[in-house]
């Protein structure tokens, strides 16, 4: 079995394209330091907290501010765009899914990410690229890529009556409730521990080698559908604010072509300090 879609790239491929016409490559770390560090020669570099989010509200920049994004970093619309990162790709994947909801095209990640194209000791540079700015053309979201609280809310009852399902990506602790927060990340605590009412635990790590690359086609589909998460369910994944959610959908919907995957970006910070909301709890310390 193969990946239905054509949206990854291996780090040879990257290596022989660096001064490819066309090809534009985008670094997207959580460590925003590590670009400045070396990276591949000609990337540019995205802060995903001061590119992608609103300044003063709990959201993202608009259609109009993405475009203008792209057009200062000099892409053009009919560019093939790599993204790449630290972390197994967690935020290359959050800024996939982020410009795919934002109604960008060729889109690909390098898999493996940064982890891989570094362990290979492939080329790296400290230079800033320059590019001359392009006027990109209107964008238009595509909602059906992103689940909001209320709409999570509703699901419940389709995942009850097993038509939909729900995919908790953070790790078990998180998922049981001992734990509110990933270790060392106590500033994106909350003030309740464990889980959306009926959603599988599968860590998103589940889906990697350990060189950071994803596993094959045939081991995703049996990973997910093992848990019950299958492709003719409405399927809507979450972790903390949507970085290791954004990983796991790529798998399901970019990898494997499930139809119907949504993101929730809110994820536990929201729902586990929302009033109202209902939880699982799983974890005992009695």
């Amino acid at each position: 079995m193969e990946y239905v879609k054509d949206v990854l790239v291996n780090t040879d491929w990257v290596a022989q394209n660096l001064n490819t016409p066309g090809v534009r490559l985008i670094e997207v770390d959580e460590d925003i330091l590590l670009y400045d560090t070396g990276h591949i020669p000609g990337a540019v570099k995205v802060d995903w907290q001061t590119d992608f989010w609103h300044p003063v509200e709990r959201d993202f920049i608009g259609p109009d501010e993405v475009a203008a994004l792209l057009g200062r970093l000099g892409i053009k619309p009919d560019d093939q765009i790599i993204l790449y990162g630290d972390k197994s790709n967690w935020w290359a994947s959050y800024a996939y899914w982020f410009l795919s909801y934002s109604g960008v095209q060729n889109l690909k990640l390098m898999n493996g990410g940064r982890q891989k194209w570094m362990a290979e000791e492939r080329e790296v540079s400290t230079e800033y690229p320059s590019h001359e700015a392009t006027t990109y053309p209107e964008l238009t979201r595509d909602e059906s890529l992103r689940a909001y609280r209320d709409e999570v809310r509703a699901h419940l009852e389709s995942v009850q009556a097993g038509k939909g399902a729900l995919v908790d990506v953070r790790s078990p602790d998180e998922f049981s409730g001992k734990v509110t927060h990933m270790a060392n990340y106590p500033q994106e605590g909350v003030l309740r521990g464990g889980h959306i009412p009926g959603a599988r635990s599968i860590p998103w790590a589940r889906a990697t080698n350990e060189d950071g690359t994803f596993k094959s086609a045939d081991e995703l589909t049996e990973l997910y559908a093992g848990e019950g998460v299958t492709p003719d369910k409405d399927v809507i994944a979450y972790c903390r604010i949507a970085e290791r959610s954004s990983h796991s959908w790529f798998v399901l919907r970019e990898l494997l072509g499930y139809p119907k995957v949504r993101n929730y970006d809110g994820s536990w910070t929201e729902w586990g300090n929302a009033v109202g909301m209902p939880i699982e709890k799983t974890y005992s310390e009695a």
